[in-house]
């Protein structure tokens, strides 16, 4: 039951979602992107990795050299180890696929889950594709599971975030617990040139989608973006409550001002932390954490900055990551 019961959030007045997505795309360019802008200073290039390489050059071996690249030809013709130096590939698809099931559609605070993911998907597309890469989604949740080829421009970024903004209010349906291996399963099908690969969800779901999501890993590089609301890590003492299942549509009245449960719902939503991050490292791929009361621009940076350590670590060997990115019971890099 844990993570799922939820009381709904207030609805936004009614605008006509193209401009919803006008408007919101504006606002990210100027209080987010351009602020990147100022700090990023060419680091966007370690947001995706690129799906080819070109032979660059040859080089002798040096200690810290993957032998992979060693050309074994020239070290026999030369008696001395050389390696190829090879260049990536840039230009590349990068695919966001997208939770919008109804436990998406929540928050606490003045942000819900969905608020949040329209804004990390509206800053990174936007980012990633006036830099030559193009930008496709998948939407899970949204009536027919839309697919929106890849393409580059800002109005393929306009076009994913009215599609969002179209199917979030159909979400608040009940249509039954996640099923989050479907859509991994189906991405793993529609994918099929090496991508950047963006999965949006608060991965509250179904068992059984951790060996699709490493199954999707082994051909793309995949990054988890995980969406999270305070309240479920701890529950403050609010007295009575009735809270609802926004994807069974179950209630329950829950008493907050008993110090046990909260106890216990803290425990159990520790345990759950716990189960995640471990599925996700099996899984080997990045993780970066969204919360509601999370500031954009800090989390995007911190994303930014964990890419940028996962290359040098590819680079020079294995290393540790720097004690604020490593993981907590609370949030994950």
């Amino acid at each position: 039951m844990f993570g799922l019961f939820k009381t709904r959030a207030k609805p936004a007045p009614e605008v006509a979602p193209q401009e919803r997505a006008d408007a919101l795309l504006q606002r990210l360019e100027w209080t987010v992107l351009r602020r990147l802008d100022g700090v990023l200073q060419g680091d966007h290039r370690t947001l995706m990795r690129g799906n080819g390489l070109d032979l660059a050059d040859l080089r002798e071996y040096q200690h810290h050299d993957d032998v992979r690249h060693m050309d074994w030809n020239v070290t026999a013709r030369l008696q001395q180890p050389h390696v190829r130096v090879f260049t990536e590939d840039r230009e590349m698809a990068a695919w966001f696929l997208l939770d919008l099931s109804p436990s998406v559609d929540f928050g606490s605070g003045a942000q819900r889950k969905s608020d949040v993911l329209r804004g990390f998907v509206g800053v990174l597309a936007r980012l990633l594709g006036r830099h030559g890469n193009r930008v496709g989604a998948m939407l899970w949740g949204a009536g027919d599971n839309a697919v929106m080829p890849a393409r580059g421009g800002r109005d393929q970024v306009l076009q994913l975030l009215h599609r969002i903004g179209r199917a979030l209010p159909d979400s608040k349906e009940d249509s039954g617990v996640t099923q989050l291996a479907d859509l991994l399963r189906s991405a793993h099908h529609t994918i099929r040139q090496r991508s950047t690969v963006f999965v949006v969800s608060d991965f509250i779901s179904e068992p059984g989608w951790e060996k699709p999501l490493g199954e999707l890993a082994m051909r793309h590089d995949v990054v988890a973006v995980r969406l999270l609301d305070p309240l479920e890590l701890a529950l403050p003492d609010m007295g009575l409550l009735t809270v609802r299942d926004a994807e069974t549509g179950e209630q329950l009245l829950v008493d907050t001002h008993d110090t046990g449960f909260r106890q216990r719902y803290a425990h159990i939503a520790a345990q759950r932390e716990a189960q995640l991050r471990q599925s996700l490292g099996r899984a080997g791929v990045d993780t970066l954490e969204l919360a509601t009361d999370d500031d954009l621009f800090t989390a995007v940076m911190r994303f930014v900055e964990l890419r940028g350590h996962r290359a040098r670590a590819r680079v020079g060997g294995k290393r540790q990551l720097p004690a604020h990115m490593a993981p907590t019971a609370g949030r994950t890099p």
